[in-house]
């Protein structure tokens, strides 16, 4: 059992040592090489509170539940801060952590029929601001292949004619299945071992649940990654007496009394917010560009933010075009 522990013990710091050592992380995501540096300065110094002057030893110790109070000792007495300590053990949480609880579900993904054509893949990963999506056929549980923003346009920028005569299907890459069961740590390792950036998590029924990149499995160790337009907004800003922007995650009643309309039960039904709303009157995510018109406002996404590429902010101007949502 204490071998077993050990094991378990090693591989988690091992597992992100050995991705920081190759590079690969580094190559592929330098938003994040400030939080890799540091997980890469937290697991040296670590190793050195651990065993001073001769390397790891990490099978000295009896179990999980040892070591990690070992590293609270060690935040204790200053030897390692609060937020190295938090790293160390969402490294250990990596082997019990399920994909489904780091996923990106269904209802948020962003994907592209296969026949669309390649101007038509370029135009969407542009306003969504994904550089992976997802390719399918007649639903969303038959991914047939991921599309890559870079194929695409390479393909464009050497025959130009493609962009209007080929379809994304053709230049897609083959898709990469997961379960949802799968452990975080098991995934992060053949991610880094096969260099695959995305992956289609399954659900029991051999139906798509979601996806999941590698940089969801490293938020989880180093905390969430912020974009550098992550800014606080206000819920609600005026922009003049016909136009407001609001935030997509403004309740769907508090946008109701700032415009003051009144939305049917149907309409609003299973939505708490804004985005919520606007998703379920698009039937998808909405992305940059996405409008809706209800009861003489018209909604329009703006750009994404965030790695997630999320909607953040909506904007409400008065029109008179006819609603987006037929009345029943």
């Amino acid at each position: 059992m204490e071998g077993d522990t050990s094991v378990r013990i090693a591989e988690s710091l091992i597992l992100i040592f050995a991705l920081i050592a190759m590079g690969f992380l580094l190559g592929y995501f330098t938003a994040v090489n400030p939080l890799l540096h540091s997980l890469d300065r937290v697991i040296r110094r670590f190793i050195a509170v651990v065993t001073p002057g001769r390397g790891p030893r990490i099978h000295h110790y009896a179990d999980e539940a040892q070591l990690r109070d070992m590293v609270d000792e060690a935040s204790e007495r200053g030897l390692v801060e609060n937020s190295e300590r938090e790293m160390i053990h969402s490294v250990f949480d990596l082997g019990d952590t399920l994909v489904r609880e780091l996923m990106v579900p269904r209802t948020d993904m962003v994907w592209i029929e296969g026949d669309k054509t390649v101007r038509q893949g370029l135009s969407l990963a542009l306003r969504s601001g994904f550089t992976r999506i997802p390719v399918i056929t007649e639903n969303l549980d038959n991914v047939i292949g991921i599309a890559y923003v870079k194929d695409l346009a390479r393909r464009v920028h050497e025959h130009h004619e493609s962009e209007q005569t080929e379809s994304v299907a053709e230049h897609s890459r083959a898709a990469t299945f997961v379960p949802e069961t799968k452990t975080a740590a098991e995934l992060l390792k053949e991610m880094q071992k096969d260099q695959i950036h995305m992956a289609i998590v399954i659900d029991e029924y051999g139906g798509t649940a979601g996806i999941i990149t590698i940089e969801d499995i490293l938020e989880e160790i180093v905390g969430e990654i912020a974009d550098e337009y992550d800014l606080e907004a206000p819920e609600i800003e005026w922009l003049d007496a016909d136009t407001a922007r609001l935030s997509a995650r403004l309740h769907i009643e508090d946008f109701e009394d700032a415009c003051k309309v009144r939305l049917r039960e149907d309409q609003k039904a299973d939505v708490d917010s804004l985005g919520g709303f606007m998703a379920k009157g698009l039937g998808g995510v909405p992305i940059a560009g996405s409008t809706l018109t209800i009861d003489g406002w018209k909604l329009t996404a703006e750009r994404p933010i965030g790695r997630r590429h999320r909607i953040a902010f909506i904007l409400a101007k008065r029109s008179d075009e006819a609603d987006s949502i037929p009345k029943p």
